[in-house]
C-alpha cells in the first residue's frame, strides 16, 4: 500500500513540473511509447495484465501480446479475422484472453485463447441483425458480460459463466427502457464495466440524456441513472466508466467530433451510480478512456485523442499531462498503467 501512495505522489508530480522541464537526470512519471510494429491499426481494446504483460486489440483483427514490458509484441491474431473490428479484450493472465469484435449482425463475434493467442476458439457469434455488441466485461475468472446496442427497446446482455466459453443472451425482463436513439459507444471497451463479484455498470450516450445503468446481480436487474455528462446528440455521451470499488466510480465522454467543444466531459459517484455530480475542472476536450491508479484512493487517468488528464482528487478536478493520442487505458495492481490507441500506439508509464 505504501509503493500505491508513492506512485500517486509521483503522478502529482505530473502536474506540478512542466513537460518542457523534464531533463534527462529529473523526469515526472510520463507515458513511454512502445514499438508495436502496426502502424496502421487503431487499438481500442486493451487488458493489462502486470507491468510486464498487456494485450491489445484493434482494427484489421489484429491482436497483440507482449510479456516483456511492451519490449517486443508477439501478433497472436485469430486467423481469418482480418475483416473484423476487436475494440474490447479481457485477459486473465499472458495465457488466456477473451476478446470482442464488434458490428452490426455477425460482425459481432467473441473469440477466446487458452494458449496465449497461439489457437483461438469462437465461441460466440451474433446472429440477430438487429443486435451491435459494444464492449465485454469479467467479474471474475469465470463470470462475464457483453452488452448490445438496445434490441427491441432494451439494451441486450449477453452472459457466460465458464469463462467466455459458451455465451447465453439474458431475459431482458428487468433491464429498463431505452431511450430514443440511446446506445453504447465501443470507443475503448468501457462501456461496460465491473467491480467485484456481481457489481456491473453499462454506460450509454446518443440519446436526450449520457445514463449510467447499473446492475447488483450480474446483469439480471438494472437501475437506470441521468449523469451531468452531455447527450442530446448521436457523437455525445458516456463513452468510459472505471470504478475502484462498488462505490467510487468515474464516467468520462463528450462529443467525439474533433471539431465540437466538450464541456462537463467528467463525472465522479461515491454511491455506486445512483447520483453523479460534474467535474468541478473536467478534462478539456472529449475523453475516451479512464483508469484509477492503482491503490490509490484519489489519483486516475483519463486518455483521449487530445490528451492524458490526470485527477489526484478522485475525479473532482483534472488537468493535461500529455498531449499524445491514446484511446484507451488500463492499469494493474502492481503498478503498471498502459494505454493504447491510433497508429499502432501503445505505451506504459515510466517514471
Amino acid at each position: 500500500m505504501a509503493a500505491g501512495v508513492a506512485c500517486a505522489a509521483a503522478l502529482a508530480a505530473l502536474t506540478a513540473v512542466p513537460a518542457q522541464a523534464h531533463g534527462a537526470e529529473h523526469r515526472a512519471p510520463h507515458w513511454e511509447l512502445k514499438d508495436s510494429g502496426t502502424p496502421d491499426v487503431r487499438f481500442r481494446g486493451l487488458s493489462a495484465v502486470s507491468r510486464t504483460t498487456a494485450w491489445v486489440s484493434g482494427t484489421q483483427g489484429t491482436v497483440l501480446r507482449t510479456t516483456d514490458g511492451g519490449a517486443t509484441w508477439r501478433n497472436v491474431s485469430p486467423p481469418g479475422a482480418e475483416e473484423l473490428q476487436f475494440r474490447d479484450i479481457e485477459a486473465f493472465d499472458a495465457r488466456r484472453a477473451v476478446v470482442l469484435a464488434i458490428g452490426e449482425g455477425e460482425a459481432s463475434r467473441v473469440y477466446r485463447t487458452e494458449d496465449g493467442g497461439a489457437t483461438w476458439t469462437e465461441s460466440f457469434r451474433n446472429t440477430d441483425a438487429r443486435a451491435f455488441y459494444d464492449c465485454l466485461t469479467f467479474l471474475d475468472r469465470r463470470h462475464g458480460l457483453a452488452m448490445s446496442d438496445p434490441v427491441d427497446g432494451k439494451f441486450r446482455i449477453l452472459s457466460t459463466n465458464d469463462g467466455g466459453r459458451s455465451w447465453k443472451v439474458l431475459p431482458n425482463d428487468g433491464m429498463p427502457a431505452a431511450l430514443e436513439g440511446e446506445a453504447g459507444f465501443a470507443a475503448s471497451g468501457q462501456c461496460l464495466v465491473s467491480s467485484g463479484p456481481k457489481d456491473v455498470w453499462l454506460a450509454t450516450g446518443g440519446a436526450a440524456h449520457a445514463r449510467v445503468l447499473h446492475s447488483a446481480d450480474r446483469g439480471l436487474t438494472w437501475t437506470a441513472t441521468d449523469t451531468p455528462i452531455p447527450a442530446g446528440d448521436p457523437a455525445k455521451g458516456v463513452f468510459a466508466l472505471a470504478f475502484r470499488d462498488r462505490t467510487h466510480g468515474l464516467a468520462v465522454g463528450g462529443d467525439y467530433r474533433a471539431d465540437q467543444a466538450s464541456p462537463q466531459a467528467a463525472a465522479v459517484t461515491g454511491d455506486g451510480g445512483r447520483t453523479w455530480q460534474p467535474a468541478a475542472t473536467p478534462p478539456p476536450a472529449y475523453r475516451s478512456g479512464v483508469a484509477w491508479f492503482p491503490h490509490s484512493r484519489t489519483a486516475a487517468l483519463a486518455v483521449g485523442p487530445t490528451g492524458t488528464d490526470l485527477t489526484t482528487d478522485g475525479g473532482r478536478t483534472w488537468r493535461t499531462v500529455d498531449t499524445g493520442s491514446y484511446d484507451t487505458v488500463d492499469c494493474t495492481p502492481d503498478l503498471g498503467c498502459w494505454a493504447a490507441g491510433e497508429k499502432g500506439r501503445v505505451a506504459r508509464l515510466e517514471s
